[in-house]
Formats: structure tokens, sequence, C-alpha cells
């Protein structure tokens, strides 16, 4: 039988440049020439190749993305496998082995020398796999994307890929008919265009085209004995031995290889860098084409020396190889997280107080925490373990972050305001091995399908730990610590200050939530700011209002008591369960999000004697999460009459960063953003200019008056994203410093002003547009409860869309009457296109005080289109633009 010939692919392929293909005849090591279709950008002279292999069913259009964004030098080579594409169908199946050495020796025949970096998806990751442990020295890095080189432990395969092996199916879906490779374009999200779902199916147009189609299918190793099962386990034995960067692309939601495959793979190159980006599948290349200009950043990076800011997402259990941060001076001694709880180990005064429930002492805490570290080690807790608290602020809670801090475990938590789906992707991203959890909280686990061991916090009867897979309550844990002797008695060796610490994650207000890392020096540093900045002393005792501050109490030696609400929903507080917190422990300072402030002022005449006796006596009012006005502070006076009020800049990769009194807001005056004061000690904040296009992308400077993105460096700054490289690359990409996506600018006092987010600055043809300073002239109407600003159009001819909350109810449509529209424009300070008009604004979960404007502009485009009125709304699915 004579296998159809080698061709170029047909004219018109979306995104694929006809220069770059090209026919190859190579010798196999059968010693049949062979003929193969090459995709090759022909870089003369070369610093180096990428050499870019897929897997099955696609063909070298999967890297048309990788040609295209080239790193400058570098020759980019993506060949057609023999049988798949516009290469030369075989007659019989290649093997594993085969096919690794066909690829060598096309390299041979194209004269690719080296520094080579290998890039595979799926069977082609593994090809190039085995193709890199043969290189030796022309070997300069791997970048891997959704694929494996072996089945886990107690894992039977991808069930897709098992089911279609079976002969009669595989014939069937991969061969007769194109369903298999139709299924491999119909898994992207979101959906591909019609044009390149069909290049992609273009090569298997026949049953004779599709044959290795299915052979790769039957190729697939998962019997013992089967004839490619050795060449894999070599591959996977040699992955180890790779001592070059790594790094790894990862689409979550791919239904072949999941998040069992890439824990393999994290363990077998623990070294790798890792990015991945949330909501893509199977066909990485596709769901998330911006992975063609991180790979060139990668390789950019590899040759440009140890100065260059390149990945500090370390794998799970590892340190990051990256030096620290900005200044991070050795303190004479160790101020460790758990020192206050070790220096009042024999104090009887409360520690933690549940108003409405318990108070445990510093005794009875730090005895707790040390018996559940005990207890958390023997169960299986080790140093560098993630441990995700599915646990309400509570005691229980703060005794397990200390415990397993203490026991030398990573802490992951993740704000219920997330949502169970938004916080199952952000725990699932964050590779966890363990999960701490109430009743709820292991039930949502289940939900959520983490991995893990199950330990339960809090009452948990026999039949829910059975029916939850829980291995054992932390009651028991603790009892078993503080019975045993010997070794099992034994508290682990104290984590370093280069360990890691914590995962928090950001709100999720402008994009995915994303996993920060903390590592303990950096944690430490945080605490020891705090303290200096609002004078903290173990006499201070306040009321964690504000769900970031709940856990902090131990830490900074102060007694703390949690309020009787869900502190995840800051506009649950009211004055009276304000009052009753702060006469639970007698408190003298008092952290609070905007949100629960503003509450507090609208109840606060719901208060008792007793209840305002009780506020009088608090010092100190820091309130934190979105900007703060004065008019809601300078509100609070009659509430909080002895306190003086505080508001902290900051963002979860970095708090605080300023901070400032009502006495400097006032002194302060108006102005163009909201001033949030000047820089703490140790802290250093410049501006990176914006460009016409909306980029930050001017030099770091302190010069005032000049609009930028706000740049941050501190030794409290967070060490990294969590297998986020490319944002953390991104972020980092001045050395040692933190860009924080907010814009503003330093006045000549050195103060600071936020305008708004990067994300949210408008590029019109007349130059950038910042959105808060206009919001806020705007919003001193009578006639404009709440503003916000928005682009229409494209980049560098958006225009100003103005949506506004009007003061009176009104009805109707979107758009804003002519005296209204009038009122705006008149003070807006900048041409506005349009004015429209809803009832309330779309405000993040977490804090309720940050505007949505990414969705509030979807919103405005269609109204300005006729497509959405203010009756029937644009409907939010909170699917948010990588």
């Amino acid at each position: 039988m004579t296998a159809p010939t080698a061709t170029l692919p047909p004219a018109g392929m979306p995104g694929l440049d006809p220069g770059w293909s090209r026919l190859v005849v190579v010798e196999g090591t059968d010693g049949v020439p062979r003929t193969w279709h090459v995709l090759d950008n022909g870089t003369p002279d070369p610093v180096g190749t990428l050499l870019c292999v897929h897997g099955n069913p696609t063909w070298s259009y999967l890297w048309r993305g990788m040609l295209a964004a080239a790193p400058p030098g570098w020759r980019v080579i993506a060949p057609d496998q023999l049988g798949m594409g516009y290469s030369e169908r075989l007659t019989a199946p290649r093997r594993l082995a085969d096919r690794v050495a066909d690829l060598r020796a096309l390299t041979d025949v194209l004269g690719v020398a080296g520094p080579v970096v290998t890039v595979g998806h799926d069977w082609g990751g593994a090809v190039t796999l085995g193709w890199a442990l043969a290189a030796g020295t022309q070997l300069r890095g791997v970048v891997l994307a959704n694929t494996a080189v072996a089945q886990p432990p107690g894992d039977h395969g991808p069930a897709l890929i098992r089911l279609a092996t079976l002969p009669a199916l595989r014939d069937a879906v991969c061969v007769c008919t194109p369903t298999f490779v139709r299924a491999a374009t119909a898994l992207t999200r979101p959906a591909l265009p019609a044009g390149i779902r069909d290049a992609f199916a273009a090569p298997y147009g026949s049953a004779s085209r599709r044959r290795s189609v299915g052979d790769f299918v039957a190729d697939i190793p998962f019997a013992p004995n089967h004839p490619s099962r050795r060449a894999l386990e070599a591959i996977a034995a040699g992955v180890g031995s790779i001592d070059v960067p790594a790094l790894l692309l990862w689409g979550p939601r791919d239904p072949v290889f999941g998040q069992r495959y890439l824990r393999d793979l994290l363990q077998r190159l623990p070294n790798a860098d890792l990015h991945r980006y949330e909501g893509a599948s199977h066909l990485l290349p596709e769901d998330a084409p911006e992975y063609a200009a991180a790979v060139a950043r990668w390789v950019a990076d590899l040759g440009a020396g140890p100065d260059v800011v390149a990945d500090k997402s370390t794998p799970p259990r590892r340190v990051s190889r990256t030096t620290p941060q900005g200044p991070t001076p050795e303190p004479a001694s160790r101020h460790t997280l758990w020192s206050a709880l070790e220096r009042r180990a024999d104090d009887p005064s409360p520690a933690v107080v549940e108003v409405g429930g318990l108070r445990v002492s510093w005794e009875a805490l730090a005895r707790r925490v040390q018996e559940l570290a005990v207890g958390l080690a023997a169960a299986g807790v080790r140093p560098g373990h993630r441990v995700a608290l599915l646990v309400p602020p509570s005691a229980e809670l703060t005794a397990a972050v200390y415990a397993v801090w203490r026991a030398g475990g990573v802490v992951v938590l993740a704000d219920k305001g997330l949502g169970l789906s938004g916080m199952g992707r952000a725990l699932r991203s964050a590779n966890i091995d363990h999960v701490i959890g109430s009743a709820p909280g292991l039930a949502a686990a289940a939900l959520m399908r983490l991995p893990g061991t199950r330990f339960a916090a809090g009452p948990v009867n026999e039949l829910v730990l059975r029916a939850l897979g829980t291995t054992a309550r932390l009651v028991d844990l603790a009892r078993r610590g503080g019975s045993g002797s010997g070794p099992a008695r034994q508290l682990p060796p104290e984590p370093g200050q280069e360990d890691d610490c914590t995962v928090v994650f950001t709100s999720g207000a402008t994009g995915p939530a994303k996993g920060v890392v903390y590592r303990h020096r950096q944690v430490e540093a945080q605490l020891e700011l705090l303290r200096l900045t609002y004078r903290l002393t173990p006499q201070d005792r306040f009321v964690a209002a504000f769900a970031p501050f709940a856990l902090l109490g131990p830490a900074l030696g102060v007694s703390t008591a949690v309020p009787d609400i869900d502190v995840t929903k800051p506009g649950s507080l009211t004055a009276t369960d304000l009052a009753d917190a702060v006469a639970a422990v007698d408190a003298t300072v008092v952290f609070a999000s905007p949100a629960a402030l503003r509450t507090v002022t609208r109840t606060a005449d719901d208060l008792s004697d007793a209840g305002r006796k009780a506020l009088g006596t608090v010092r100190l009012l820091v309130s934190a999460g979105a900007p703060v006005p004065a008019s809601l502070l300078l509100a609070l006076g009659p509430v909080l009459p002895a306190a003086e009020a505080h508001t902290p800049y900051g963002m979860t990769e970095v708090l605080p960063v300023t901070d400032i009194s009502l006495a400097e807001i006032q002194q302060a005056g108006s102005g163009d953003g909201v001033c949030v004061g000047r820089p703490l000690p140790g802290v250093e904040v410049c501006i990176s200019a914006i460009s016409a296009t909306g980029a930050a992308d001017g030099t770091l400077a302190s010069t005032d008056g000049v609009t930028g993105e706000v740049v941050v460096r501190a030794a409290h700054v967070k060490d990294r994203y969590d297998a986020l490289w490319s944002t953390e690359r991104a972020s980092s990409r001045d050395r040692g410093w933190h860009r924080t996506g907010d814009v503003g600018h330093l006045d000549d006092a050195g103060r600071l002003w936020v305008e708004g987010r990067l994300l949210h600055v408008v590029t019109t043809a007349d130059g950038v547009v910042t959105p808060v300073p206009v919001e806020q002239r705007v919003e001193r109407l009578d006639s404009v409860a709440a503003a916000a600003v928005v682009g229409v159009g494209p980049p560098r001819s958006q225009v100003v869309v103005l949506v506004v909350v009007p003061s009176s109810p009104s009805a109707g449509s979107p758009l804003a009457s002519g005296e209204l529209a009038g009122a705006v424009r008149g003070v807006a300070g900048v041409e506005v296109a349009a004015v429209l008009v809803r009832p309330e604004l779309p405000l993040d979960i977490r804090h309720a005080s940050k505007v949505d404007r990414q969705r509030l502009a979807r919103w405005a485009t269609q109204v300005l289109q006729g497509r959405a009125g203010r009756g029937r709304p644009v409907r939010w699915t909170g699917r948010r633009a990588r």
C-alpha cells in the first residue's frame, strides 16, 4: 500500500504564513527516506532554536502563534510528526521510541546545533523530552504544555483517552470518521472560530489521512506490556536528570490531563517555572494565545544573566531560587509568628474572644497550638505542605493557622466572597496537600474536588466524618499531640525565614483571583511595620472586623475579638455588633473595612448607652480594603469619639504601603484622585509614567506630578504570584520592585494620590484619562450618588462614558436626561461621549467597595449599540477576560 505523500498546506489558513512552510526529506532509522512538512521561520544565524512538537490529533498549525512571536534572533521549527498534518503518511504504526528517533534525524538534517529549547504539547511533550534527554549540551530549556510522561500512582489514565483506545471504538472515532479530530478543537474555551477549527481538521479529510490519528491513540502505553511502555518509563525516569530551566504552561480545565498530571510533572521537575492559564482547557495554545509572548520572555531571560527577574513562582514544597526583594536586614533576634504565644504561655487573660462564643486565654491558645502542631505533624503534615483552611473566623481557625505554621506547613486561605466556583479554582491552583475544614467547609471541599487529606475542625459526628472522607478531628490530633511521649511529643523543627508561610488570594475584582505567596520573613516584616505604624503594644486589644486582620492578633501579641457576624460579609456589621465586640475585650483598636463602617454609621442610632460608652474607649480606627472617603470617617466621629481614624493603602501583594489620618486627609484637600498619604518607614514608592497606549513603560521615578503606575519596594512585599510565572515576571520586571496595577501620582509633599487601576485607564485620541479624578468631580453633584468612568471603543480611540447612579430614583431609558447629562459634562473636566444611568454600580464581593468597571464597560458598549437597556441589563456571568 502506498501512503499519501507530503504536501504544503493550502493557502488562506488563518494566522499561517505560507512562507513558513517547507518540505524536508529525512532518512529514517529504518533507512527509508520520508518527507516532513515543517514550519520554520528561517531566522539566519540564529542565537538558538525553539523546537515545537504537537500531539494528537493536531499538527504544526498549533504553533503558529509561537512562530509569529519568536524571540529576537531565535529560529522556530515546528514539524508535523510523520503521518500527521501535511507530512508523509505511513503504512505502519510508529512507536514512541521511533518518533523520538525521527525527531532527532529531522533536527540533524535541519542543522539544529543548539542552544535548543524544546516546546511540547500533549504527546509531543513525551517526544520532545525523549529528544531532550539525548541532546546533551545542545539543550538550553524545556517548555511543556498540558502533557504527561507517566500515570500517577493509582491513576488509570484519562477516561476519554482510555475509551478511545478500545479497538472498535478507536477505528470508528479516530480513523473512519473525523470525530476524534473534531473533538480536540471542541475542548477549547471559548469556542474557536470556524475557520481555525477547519484548519486543524484540514489535513485529516479522509480515512487514509487519519490512520496515524488512530495509531497515535493505540500507542498510548496504558498496559504494562505495551510496546511503548519501556520507552515512556525511560523518559519519565530521565526527566529528573534534565538540568536545564523548565517552564510548565497549564490549562486547568483540561479533561484529558488534569491536575494530577501537573503534580506529577512538578515532582519530576521541582524547579520548573509554572503558569496556569485559568479557564484554559486542553488546547492551551489556542485557549491562551498569550502563551507565545510568555515563552518568548522566558527564553529571552535564559540568556540575560542572573540579574534578570525571572519566575519566583516555585512549586510546592520547594524554596524559591530567587533572592529576596528589597531591603531584608536580618534582625538581631527573630520574632516568629508564634513568639508572642510563647511569651504569654502562662497568661490567663483572653487571647481570642468570639462574641457570643468561646473565650480562649493566651495560656490555652499556646498549649493548643503546640499540641495541634505535634498532632498535625504525626498525621502527615510535612514542612512545605500546603494546608487549605475552610473554617469560619473563630478561635478554632486561629489555633489551626498557628499550628500549621508551627508544624512548618503553608497556610492557604481563600475568601468565601469568591463564591464556591471561584474558591474551587483558587484552591485547586494552589496544589494543596491537606484540608482543614468545619463540616460545611469539608462538604465544600468535596464539591470543589479538592485534593489532599481531610481534618475536621469543630464538632463533626462520625457519620459526617466518614461521608466526607475525613482522616481525623483536630481535637483528637491535639489530644494525641498532648499525650504522646518521646519523638511523638516533640515539636517539629521551626520553619526558617525563607520558607513559604502562606498563600492568600486577591479579590478577583479585575480578573480571576491570583494566589499570592509570602515567606515567613515577609509576614514577620509586615507585622513589625504594623506594630510601628499603629504603636501597638501588649496592652492594646483589637476588634478584627476586617477578615485579613482577624488572624493577626496572636502574632502581634494583641488580644482579639471577632464580632458575631460573617466577617466575609463586611456590610453586615452593625454599630451594636461593633460595640458588643469592643466591650468583649475592652478594645482599644478597631480594624474594619469601609463597607462595614458604612453600615455602622447607618445603624448608630440603635446604640444603647452601654454601647456608646464601650465605643468611646477606642483610641484607633483603621479601615482598609478600598478607598475610604473623608465623609465616612467624619460620620464615624460621633460613634467613635476618642478614635484617631487612619486608612492604610495597600493590596493583597503588599499591605501597608502608606498611611493617612483623617486630619491629614483634610489637610491635603481635594485633588486628582484619593490621597493615601506618605510611604511608611522602609517603604519606597515610585511612579512609572503611562504612555499614550495606556502602558506604564516609563522609567521609575519619584518626580511629583507624574501620573503612572504605582511601583513599590519593601521588605514585606509578597514573594511571588503562585503558579503564575508570566504575571510574576511582569509585576517584578523592575528587580526588587512590585508593580501594583494602580495608577496615581506623588505630590510635592511626597504624598501618594491614587487615580484608579491601570486596567481601567481610558486611552482616547487626545491622551489617557484616569477614572477616579473624573468620578470625584462628578460625585460632587447633588444629583449624583455614585459615578464610574469607562472607556468604549478600540484602544487609543476610546471615548469616555460616565455611568452614574442618580440621587433620586429614575425609570426608563439607560440614557441620562438632558439636564443630568449636561450637569455631568459640565464638571467632568474631560470630553464625555455619553452619560448612562443605573440604579446601582456592580461592586466586588470581598469589600463591596470596588466598582467592576470591566462589567460596566461591556454593559455600556451594549447600551450604545442598542443591544441592552436599563430595564433588561446584560446578564453578568462572572467570566472575565484573561
